[in-house]
């Protein structure tokens, strides 16, 4: 189990940098009319979450490699647990893993960038 007030806890909990209890986000990543749309400010310290224009262009980077390796371990998995699968099958389970994990994975690579850069003691207004 994961301690509350761990950068992970956090981080898969979708919550705050700082304070670890806040919500980071407007909605669920599967809103996607609201996907990425983050606060602010922290409803519960008042830390500011967008420091900068262009901060969380980031991102991009820690999103790629998530996407890398969801795609790894659906082709190792393969491997493992159907060796014979056809290659049409194997690319239409990586496409739909990334097409359904999409929105996920964008909110988790903010969210991570958001706690390599952001927190506690750092400047929260």
């Amino acid at each position: 189990m994961i301690r509350r007030n761990t950068a992970l806890h956090s981080i898969l909990h979708l919550k705050c940098p700082y304070c670890h209890e806040g919500a980071f986000f407007v909605s669920h990543p599967y809103d996607l009319s609201r996907a990425g749309d983050i606060h602010d400010k922290c409803p519960e310290c008042g830390g500011r979450f967008n420091i900068e224009p262009g901060f969380y262009y980031g991102a991009m980077y820690v999103s790629y490699a998530i996407g890398v390796a969801a795609c790894v371990t659906v082709w190792v998995a393969s491997l493992v647990l159907a060796p014979d699968l056809p290659l049409r099958v194997l690319i239409m389970l990586i496409a739909g893993t990334m097409l359904l994990g999409g929105p996920l994975f964008y909110a988790l690579s903010k969210i991570i960038w958001a706690h390599l850069f952001l927190r506690k003691g750092s400047e929260r207004h």
